[in-house]
């Protein structure tokens, strides 16, 4: 019997997982809160991998780069086509939403005001890049301040040559090593992924949808349009000439993690095994542009936002202008920079974007506290569209770059 589950590839056992889990908790309702604590387990454990896992593989991809120069061009491309992807997300959100309508007719009367989440200004998300304590960025798990650490510690081992061999070497190996324990994290995925949609679905219910279906629609539409237009069609297809159903296919394992989780950073570790392993992106590049995308990479999130915001200005009767749209699009796609990749991280993110277009504070606290009950299972679906984006910058930077493997990509996965 042991065998034979071990036979099942990966993402056919999460998936059972998702829909057995999701029929559980239905059935069980509340009570299968009290196996939460087997998702907290898996997501404890895919936590516990991130930061030695970005830093070792960061430092070794610098190392076997072999030219510092190439980390100016590689930082520029990534950064450009995340702004440009995001961009792209905010406005098939505003622009679903203007069509559909979904806050027309919605009553706020019930809601409870919800409490809003204090933003990071951009100024002190920018100026936490540079760690004042490297072993404390460590310790708390600052992505960005771990990237610029492990960028100059790589950059100083290529500077002394010779003499910093032994610590490459030490490195790289350290890099095999925390892979190894991730493929080992990840058969437990299955039963960490079950116990976690049991709980959102016995405790929080997908029937709590219901209340705003057109919302919920629009975000569905939105998010798989994203995904199939401008990732799988612009970039994969049109600009790399490549197969989007291959990148799906060699994505889909760290799509399911990052939809059980509602989770980015968490589903790191399943992002860079699977880019390396299933779509032949060289180690340099999934070490660099993944991390960062972690960060600031936020297309689901982005799109949510758009819609939500619309959804909240159709409710009070506000009447949006297109210096209002842009205003949205602009904003979001500015402070998405600070939003942490962590699930319901982008509600301070709405509190944001809700003030450019002249919302007032009583307004955007009910807001929110109407969209909470059933944040979580759109928080799921946008935590995917995140970690699929990611996936799709990371593969368009290494065709660039030269660190593509396409041999790696087109060969045959498991089924």
């Amino acid at each position: 019997m042991v065998a034979t589950w071990f036979e099942i590839a990966l993402w056919k056992r999460i998936l059972a997982a998702l829909v057995l889990g999701a029929i559980v908790g239905m059935i069980w309702g509340p009570g299968s809160a009290s196996i939460a604590w087997i998702g907290d387990l898996f997501v404890r454990l895919i936590r516990m991998v991130v930061v030695p896992l970005v830093f070792v593989t960061l430092v070794s991809g610098v190392v076997s780069m072999g030219d510092p120069s190439k980390l100016g061009s590689l930082g520029v491309k990534t950064l450009a086509i995340y702004m440009a992807t995001t961009l792209a997300a905010i406005s098939i959100g505003l622009f679903l939403a203007a069509i559909m309508q979904p806050g027309v007719g919605v009553d706020f009367s019930a809601a409870v005001p919800g409490e809003i989440q204090e933003a990071i200004p951009l100024s002190e998300r920018l100026m936490s890049i540079v760690p004042s304590n490297p072993i404390a960025a460590l310790a708390e798990g600052n992505i960005l301040a771990i990237i610029f650490f492990a960028l100059l510690c790589g950059v100083s081992l290529l500077t002394i040559g010779e003499r910093g061999k032994p610590v490459a070497d030490l490195m790289d190996a350290s890099s095999e090593m925390m892979l190894r324990i991730t493929h080992w994290v990840m058969e437990v995925a299955p039963f960490g992924v079950f116990a976690l949609i049991a709980w959102v679905s016995g405790t929080q219910g997908v029937t709590a949808l219901l209340d705003v279906i057109t919302l919920a629609l629009a975000v569905l539409i939105g998010s798989v349009a994203h995904l199939v237009i401008v990732h799988g069609l612009i970039i994969i297809k049109l600009t790399l000439k490549l197969s989007p159903v291959m990148f799906f296919r060699g994505a889909r394992d760290a799509m399911l993690v990052a939809f059980s989780t509602s989770s980015s950073s968490a589903t790191l570790p399943v992002s860079m095994s699977v880019a390396e392993e299933n779509l032949g992106i060289k180690p340099v590049i999934a070490s660099t542009v993944l991390p960062l995308g972690a960060t600031i990479n936020m297309d689901g999130t982005a799109l949510y936002v758009g819609i939500v915001s619309v959804f909240a200005a159709q409710a009070f009767g506000i009447d949006l202008s297109l210096t209002d749209y842009a205003l949205i699009a602009g904003s979001t796609t500015l402070v998405s920079v600070g939003t942490a990749a962590v699930p319901g991280a982008s509600l301070f993110l709405i509190a944001a974007v809700m003030q450019t277009i002249g919302m007032s504070p009583e307004q955007i606290a009910v807001v929110i506290g109407f969209i909470l009950p059933f944040d979580r299972p759109l928080d799921m679906l946008r935590t995917a569209v995140n970690i699929g984006g990611d996936l799709s910058v990371s593969t368009a930077v290494a065709n660039w770059e030269d660190e593509f493997d396409r041999d790696i990509f087109e060969r045959p996965l498991k089924y």
